[in-house]
């Protein structure tokens, strides 16, 4: 069986970019390059690393004679590395404590892969935003806006359905396939109609009419999940039907 291959015996000779994390672009950002180390596995222990400008390797243990200690600079988030300069982008690809952390090598495949992904999502969000009916469009605006949306006229409503699935596709698909997110939304309307009653405490649920409990939300659960969950119990099933009925 072919074992699989480390980026060090894959590496390619080329002109390399890296970029800050998390959309950082300063002036300039001086990454650190001494006291710094790395992990090697086939020795056994960690080794350290500096950048020079005189010396063939980024690994101290393998310095020769005097060292001339340089600079990591990013400039408005950006480092451009040429394919000469082969120790800064060793140091950099492969070795420092930074990569992915502070900093990433940036890759124009990947992040095109990236941009597509989210296209995707964004596209199939709106299709399917444009196609919802309005309860079902109510139940997940009410996630965004809370108890506002009962206010909502139903044009607003589809507007903010479809701003909400062009801005978080992904959250707003995982929304409108989760089975429970109308039953919750059941639940919510309920209590906002004085139906059901949450305690402060927001561990129970109570009748709004004799204030009788009705369910205890379990620990560290969110109440409304917990109710909508319990909707679909042999008891709960006949409260949601009647809760169904008054609020029409």
């Amino acid at each position: 069986m072919a074992t699989k291959k480390t980026k060090q015996e894959i590496w390619e000779l080329k002109d390399r970019v890296y970029i800050l994390k998390n959309g950082l672009s300063p002036l300039t950002f001086q990454l650190k390059s001494k006291n710094i180390y790395w992990f090697d596995e086939d020795k056994g222990y960690e080794r350290e690393l500096k950048y020079t400008t005189n010396q063939n390797t980024p690994f101290v243990d393998e310095f020769k004679g005097q060292a001339r200690l340089a600079h990591i600079v990013f400039e408005d988030g950006i480092l451009k590395v040429q394919k000469n300069k082969q120790i800064l982008q060793k140091l950099l690809s492969l070795y420092h404590p930074g990569l992915d952390k502070v900093y990433q090598e940036y890759d124009p495949v990947v992040e095109a892969e990236d941009e597509l992904e989210v296209i995707e999502y964004e596209i199939q969000a709106l299709n399917m935003a444009n196609n919802m009916e309005i309860d079902e469009a109510e139940a997940i605006v009410r996630v965004n806006v809370g108890s506002k949306v009962s206010n909502m006229t139903s044009k607003e409503i589809k507007r903010d359905l479809l701003i909400f699935a062009r801005r978080d596709p992904k959250l707003f698909l995982e929304l409108a396939n989760d089975e429970n997110i109308q039953v919750r939304n059941v639940g919510l309307k309920a209590v906002e109609a004085g139906i059901l009653k949450l305690s402060d405490d927001q561990r129970t649920f109570k009748w709004g009419s004799n204030g009788r409990n009705l369910m205890t939300v379990p620990f560290d659960e969110n109440p409304y999940s917990a109710l909508a969950a319990w909707f679909k119990t042999d008891e709960g099933v006949e409260v949601y039907q009647t809760i169904e009925k008054r609020l029409k």
